[in-house]
């Protein structure tokens, strides 16, 4: 389950999660409504497209439906998010992932629940490590294009298609990887052990690491019930090369971060992927995460003697914020200045990573 999609995405937009089994029904009613209230409501349905609708489970099976919930518990909005390769997937090559049956309530049209649904979408395809998320709608479907447009969709018209009776099909695609050599996605639990030994050696070979801050570093398994543990891994071998790591939606690592921020915190790279980008990767990954949830900077603290770290926040456009920094004192009664690093991503819309 993915742990973007209970995301508060603001005080007038609904709570995005993933759809319960006793909200199945009501999720598949709300998408025959919105259905007959869009652009294609007087086209007759056809027995094949009733029962794709109808199936929540199958479709719940196939990857994550998510839900927008209203104040008072309801279903006013969803989008069925599809792995490449499963029945209800249409235009999802290998590697992708599709967005389809974006629907909602239509009193709820134009209050914003169909773009936090697509954001939390992107965020669910980005944790499974698609390479992109694709979908489909009809040329008639001029306010749907307008928002994926907006979020940063790019037209794949060599993708277009007849769908059915009356009904041309527009493709649009969001990538999500930055280098088709690697793959960032959500560590899975199996991976804890290897990932905590890939992050002591990556800080052990540069610092004498204390106890406290050793079993920080190690505590993987716990860090990812709260927060989002990911990792850089081979896109061929599947070999672990990185981490980093970041809350969920609506919480911060640190305390560092504020309102409008994302936070990150355990960036580490393996010692025989050292010299390959990972760091830069793992790095513009965070900042597309807080793009995607419309946040306005991502934030970190490191210490002085980092100063690899440092050189890849400069050239990554970050800059120092001293009014946060601070003194700490760990328990061995040293101390060290903890520097603060931000970079705004506000004047950046949603968009792409470059290939």
């Amino acid at each position: 389950m993915t742990n973007a999609a209970d995301l508060a995405v603001g005080p007038t937009v609904p709570r995005i999660r993933p759809v319960r089994p006793e909200e199945f029904a009501a999720e598949a009613e709300l998408i025959v409504r919105a259905f007959a209230a869009g652009p294609y409501g007087h086209l007759p349905k056809s027995a094949e497209r009733a029962a794709f609708e109808a199936d929540t489970t199958g479709r719940a099976a196939a990857g994550e439906v998510l839900v927008a919930v209203g104040d008072d518990g309801g279903v006013v909005g969803t989008a069925s998010v599809l792995r490449a390769g499963t029945p209800y997937a249409r235009v999802a090559v290998d590697g992708e992932a599709e967005i389809r049956l974006l629907s909602v309530d239509p009193a709820e049209q134009g209050s914003g629940v169909g773009a936090a649904l697509m954001r939390a979408s992107l965020e669910a395809a980005l944790e499974w490590g698609a390479t992109a998320l694709v979908l489909d709608t009809g040329t008639r479907n001029v306010r749907a294009q307008a928002l994926y447009e907006r979020l940063g969709f790019e037209r794949a018209s060599e993708r277009d298609a007849t769908v059915g009776a009356g009904v041309d099909s527009l493709v649009y695609r969001f990538p999500l990887q930055q280098r088709d050599d690697l793959r960032v996605r959500l560590m899975r639990p199996d991976e804890a052990g290897a990932v905590a030994a890939l992050i002591e050696g990556a800080y052990a070979a540069d610092f004498e690491l204390n106890p406290g801050y050793r079993a920080d570093l190690v505590a993987v398994a716990e860090r990812a019930r709260d927060h989002q543990v990911w990792v850089a891994v081979d896109a061929t071998s599947g070999e672990l090369l990185g981490t980093a790591s970041t809350p969920v939606a609506g919480a911060a690592i640190s305390p560092l971060a504020r309102d409008g921020e994302l936070d990150f915190r355990f960036l580490g790279v393996a010692a025989g992927a050292r010299r390959r980008g990972v760091g830069e990767v793992l790095v513009e990954h965070v900042v597309r995460l807080a793009r995607i949830r419309g946040l306005d900077r991502v934030v970190l603290n490191t210490g002085p003697d980092m100063v690899a770290a440092q050189r890849l926040y400069d050239r990554l456009g970050f800059g120092r914020m001293h009014e946060r920094e601070f003194t700490f004192v760990p328990p061995d009664g040293s101390s060290f200045l903890m520097m603060a690093y931000g970079r705004d991503v506000a004047s950046d819309a949603v968009r792409p990573m470059s290939a």
